[in-house]
């Protein structure tokens, strides 16, 4: 793995981030819940405009990120965002041809509902191979809220592009995938459509989890690996202050793992669904905490560093977007 350049520097609170055609990135500032426009070559950063109704707050404000897969017609933006009320998922039209700091439309919320708290927002959403759209939610620190098919908290979620229950979820009129998870921050397919993700644990094991829909991940009954009957077990856990993971991304046979408080980038080798050797740490402590994961195909990633968010300890530059190569 090698760092080969910086995409933009100097953001503030920065967490989803989504590629345009062409190279330029969007990226949304959770604190400001502003969005704005990173420059490929030269990393110049616009404010392409603000989503209204937001509500930063301890782990809340504007989260996830995502085009829609028809972005080259529709021109559509996802958001995943914390107001006064709840989490909700809305999309905006982003309109080039009007003035800077304007170019968002109104907000059409497609989901609302989903539980908020100082903690345990959730936050990834991302689009699946199916075309639909994938939400990962967090218990609020509430913890039966995980076990509760009728919470939207600790899930993850699978919904059209327009909010709706998918036909063929594992409960009919229901957006409720999979369910037992604390706070689901990282959301990835892999080369065969596997759905991976990554969850906070409370105090001794993180987790990166191979999702099947109507599973049940565990949380609060078990953390890590419990081999209990019912309950899925994870495909690789962490130690809390190796990881604390946020985003993942697939490339190269790998899975790639942000870590917050680990402040490193995890690299699982996997064959099919099994990893095929000990997770591998990269970049310890040399750029802190580490938030968010983007492919860009092929060997090449997106590494978003997470110092302004109130956590870190940030220096000149901070905070960044890196570009990677991986093999």
């Amino acid at each position: 793995m090698t760092v080969t350049g910086e995409a933009a520097k100097d953001l503030e609170s920065p967490w989803g981030v989504a590629p345009l055609p062409g190279g330029d990135l969007l990226v949304a500032s959770r604190d400001k819940g502003t969005i704005s426009r990173v420059a490929a070559g030269s990393g110049a950063v616009k404010q392409i405009g603000e989503v209204p109704g937001v509500d930063p707050g301890g782990e809340g404000g504007l989260l996830g990120l995502v085009l829609s897969p028809d972005f080259a017609s529709d021109h559509l933006v996802y958001v995943y965002f914390t107001t006064a009320s709840d989490n909700r998922i809305a999309r905006l039209r982003y309109d080039e041809q009007r003035p800077p700091g304007q170019q968002l439309g109104a907000p059409d919320t497609v989901f609302r509902g989903i539980p908020k708290g100082l903690i345990h927002n959730g936050g990834r959403i991302a689009f699946g191979p199916d075309k639909m759209l994938y939400a990962g939610t967090g218990e609020t620190g509430v913890t039966g809220l995980a076990q509760d098919k009728k919470s939207l908290g600790g899930k993850i979620l699978r919904m059209t592009p327009d909010g709706d229950p998918v036909h063929g979820n594992p409960e009919a009129d229901s957006v409720v995938y999979s369910y037992g998870h604390r706070n689901v921050q990282g959301l990835a397919w892999d080369k065969d459509k596997r759905l991976w993700a990554a969850e906070f644990g409370q105090n001794t094991w993180d987790e990166l989890n191979l999702i099947e829909p109507g599973a049940n991940y565990g949380w609060p009954e078990a953390e890590g690996t419990a081999g209990k009957p019912g309950l899925r077990d994870p495909v690789a856990v962490w130690r809390t202050d190796e990881a604390s993971p946020s985003g993942i991304a697939w490339a190269e046979g790998s899975v790639w793992m942000a870590g917050l408080k680990g402040a490193r980038l995890w690299r699982i080798p996997l064959a099919g669904a099994e990893p095929v050797a000990e997770p591998e740490a990269f970049l310890q402590d040399k750029y802190g905490r580490l938030r968010t994961v983007v492919a860009l195909g092929g060997d090449r990633l997106l590494l978003v560093t997470s110092e302004t968010d109130g956590r870190g300890s940030p220096e000149a530059g901070d905070d960044r977007i890196l570009t990677l190569t991986v093999r």
